[in-house]
């Protein structure tokens, strides 16, 4: 599958079979973060997987969500702020870089037949105090990871990109 067929397929997918993703199509969603840009190659990255039903059920409590625990795997992706650039004027980049690398296992898992959840809407202290991230970590995601068990229709209906593209300089008013 090629890269814009992987980006059209794309679906959340929030029901996901009882059956356990091989440890090599695991490892090559894994190396797909790995391999993500990031500014200035800090790589401020970090991925905790949990394959622990315990400890799924736990995140189930942080996230809210049902589904979260259905899944045979949950990669927890966390930044390490202190190791991210820094613009000039001191915007950090942190959440950016994970975002690409999570987007990258997003894509492979879809090429390799998995189906993602990338959840952003949960309680960071409670997840960092489950699995025992430090401090001076940031949660950025919680990514489910197994094969769908329902079937989606096309990409939900998306903005025109005429509305979303300018050519040289803004153009909306």
């Amino acid at each position: 599958m090629d890269v814009f067929e992987a980006v059209r397929k794309r679906r959340s997918i929030r029901q996901y079979k009882r059956v356990p993703v091989e440890d090599e199509k695991l490892l090559k969603v894994l190396e797909a973060a790995r391999l993500a840009p990031s500014a200035d190659n800090r790589q401020p990255w970090r991925f905790i997987v949990v394959k622990d039903p315990k400890v799924r059920e736990e995140l189930v409590r942080a996230h809210g969500k049902r589904w979260l625990a259905e899944a045979p795997i949950v990669i927890v992706a966390c930044a390490l702020p202190g190791e991210a650039w820094i613009r000039r004027d001191g915007e950090e980049y942190w959440k950016v870089d994970v975002a690409i690398a999570v987007e990258h296992m997003v894509l492979v898992a879809v090429d390799l037949g998995l189906a993602t959840c990338w959840a952003c809407s949960f309680n960071e202290t409670e997840v960092k105090n489950i699995l025992g991230v430090p401090g001076e970590a940031r949660v950025v995601a919680l990514l489910a990871l197994g094969y769908p068990d329902e079937v989606k229709g096309e990409v939900a209906e998306r903005r025109e990109l005429k509305d979303v593209v300018c050519l040289d300089k803004w153009c909306w008013s």
